[in-house]
């Protein structure tokens, strides 16, 4: 996974660390299912923004702290004085941002939303625990499986609807960093293992050393600091690719990088930093089963279909080492297994384990970081404690070429590991799938967790 989340900001975008009280916040429902074999129970959820798409302003007006990909010189001289002068506003889910919940259980999020201030691109969402939604659903995947519907007919190729888990703070960082008085009820606390630079505030002070404002968007930039965690990819995907990934990191929970080399910043430092980029993905057409994804294929995406994904430990306890990630699909009442590994060097099987991942990183020449910064063992301990994420977005650094189309682009499309998908490489640059596909969406429903085999059924 290359993901950089370079450029999901709306026109007028701002940022903070204040509770601003001109837009009241009120967190969209979204019920999951806990299950154990005796059957399953109903969890009042709710899912609120990320703090990075959020309007914010000086506390004493509406200045913005935050204008196009420039900081306010003014509020913002320095990253503490930023965090006190700046407030983090509420967000309006639907109108601004096409946020909705169309049904119990479901979450639907809008590709581009024409809005007062122009255009949202985008989105990111976390799931909130019942109560008050100061706090982060916490999860334990380990020796469990998490199951969810999805719905990617109108997700285009360039696109990515992507759920996935975040080491991050259950309180969003509130009670760790005195500059953050917003928490995980305004969304602040992001991390993953891109260690992205492009987050507005980090540990409760604003990103603004060395800021440069991107060349290709807009509304986005990148500072010193990233925001470092583990990551476990569960679904990223559209129309025509799919992948799931692990993504262990050297620290646990979230951790703030200072330089280029702890950020894994830059080509020569890639393999370096807290946290391994690449992961170990398994993506059946990578893999060589070009015909098991897609429209009409074995796993029709022009239809909904349930993803079941399961974390098997070594001694069947939810504290075990984890040894092996399972993934199969539900489809018209039919479980659908993964499809099986066909590249040379690497045994046929259908799920991911270090064995596989040390196969697949040789078969196809790339650096084995995975293991180096702990493998599947290390990922497991940070499944522990996790947040769900899910978000639609675009891509401004590699158009997405990673996920659904060849990648690198500059080597032969036959050469192992390069074959992604059907895409053509040039359909998910952001002016063009921006242009083409606003209407584009993603639905997320019926969300469950529990002991294996108990979230699921066939009919």
């Amino acid at each position: 996974m290359l993901r950089t989340f370079s450029t999901l900001a709306f026109a007028a975008a701002v940022y903070g660390q204040q509770v601003g009280t001109l837009t009241a916040e009120k967190h969209p429902s979204m019920a999951i299912q806990a299950c154990t074999a005796s059957g399953c129970t109903k969890e009042d959820t709710a899912v609120v923004l990320d703090a990075n798409w959020r309007w914010t302003h000086v506390t004493s007006g509406y200045t913005n702290c935050y204008d196009g990909n420039k900081w306010n010189a003014t509020a913002c001289p320095d990253g503490k004085t930023c965090a006190a002068n700046c407030a983090i506003d509420g967000a309006d889910y639907e109108k601004t941002y096409g946020i909705t919940t169309p049904s119990d259980g479901a979450l639907k999020l809008q590709f581009v939303t024409k809005n007062q201030d122009g255009a949202n691109v985008g989105s990111r969402v976390y799931l909130t625990a019942a109560g008050d939604g100061s706090k982060y659903r916490l999860f334990n995947l380990l020796n469990k499986e998490f199951t969810f519907d999805v719905d990617v007919s109108n997700l285009p190729c360039g696109l990515n609807g992507a759920v996935y888990f975040s080491e991050m703070l259950e309180d969003g960082g509130l009670s760790a960093y005195p500059g953050n008085k917003a928490g995980a009820k305004y969304g602040t606390g992001y991390c993953d293992s891109q260690c992205p630079r492009d987050i507005k505030f980090i540990n409760g002070e604003a990103n603004v050393g060395n800021w440069s404002g991107s060349s290709s968007d807009a509304n986005s930039g990148a500072g010193s600091y990233g925001s470092c965690c583990a990551e476990m990819d569960i679904w990223e995907a559209n129309l025509d690719a799919t992948a799931y990934t692990p993504h262990p990191c050297k620290v646990s929970k979230q951790t703030r990088c200072e330089n280029d080399a702890d950020c894994g910043a830059g080509d020569a430092n890639r393999h370096s930093g807290f946290c391994d980029p690449d992961g170990c993905d398994f993506n059946s057409f990578r893999m060589g089963n070009t015909e098991f994804y897609g429209t009409g294929k074995t796993v029709d995406t022009s239809k909904p279909f349930t993803i079941v994904t399961q974390f098997i430990t070594a001694d069947g306890t939810d504290s075990g080492a984890l040894v092996q990630i399972n993934r199969f699909y539900v489809q018209g009442g039919t479980v659908i297994p993964n499809s099986q590994s066909a590249v040379t060097g690497v045994d046929p099987v259908n799920h991911i384990s270090d064995d596989f991942c040390q196969q697949q990183k040789k078969a196809f020449s790339d650096n084995n970081y995975f293991s180096t910064v702990g493998g599947l063992t290390g990922m497991g301990k940070s499944l522990e404690n996790m947040v769900l994420v899910l978000s639609v977005w675009d891509d401004h650094a590699v158009s997405m070429n990673w996920l659904d189309s060849n990648y690198p682009t500059t080597s032969p499309a036959t050469s192992p590991g390069v074959a992604r998908g059907r895409c053509d490489p040039a359909a998910g640059e952001p002016k063009t799938v921006e242009s083409a596909h606003p209407d584009a969406s993603v639905i997320y429903s019926n969300i469950k967790i529990g002991s294996l085999n108990s979230t699921f059924k066939a009919q």
